[in-house]
């Protein structure tokens, strides 16, 4: 029986997503391992609740993350004083200005791959 990826991640995983964020390294290392918790963008979403995580460049679902809320945009004095949470120099946060906060970060055992569809750079619908 084939099963979708999310329905896969439900059953496999006991929960459901339906989407997932495609995050490059060391970013993503650092959310699945609970060290950063802002994930740093130039824009806000509406988007809340359990979602997947995608290594860039993998082709692997590697784990989920819940996004909280979304602070921003956010002034330059207010990102220094909260490194501890985005793990970004302050020169890299000229363009991302929204705090994306993040909880209950999980690894998968088994990272499931995925189809990536042409063109998706920051989500995949799954």
């Amino acid at each position: 029986m084939r099963v979708s990826a999310s329905r896969f991640i439900e059953l496999y995983f006991g929960g459901s997503v339906d989407r997932a964020l495609i995050i490059r390294q060391p970013h993503i290392g650092k959310i699945l391992n609970g060290i950063k918790t802002w994930e740093m963008r130039s824009t806000s979403t509406k988007i809340r609740g359990k979602i997947g995580l995608i290594e860039s460049g993998s082709g692997m679902i590697v784990g989920e993350v819940e996004i909280e809320r979304v602070y921003g945009p956010l002034p330059t004095e207010h990102l220094k004083h909260n490194k501890d949470k985005h793990q970004c120099s302050v020169t890299d946060l000229v363009k991302w200005r929204y705090a994306w906060v993040l909880k209950n970060a999980k690894r998968y055992d088994k990272p499931k791959p995925y189809a990536h569809p042409k063109g998706a750079v920051i989500w995949v619908k799954i």
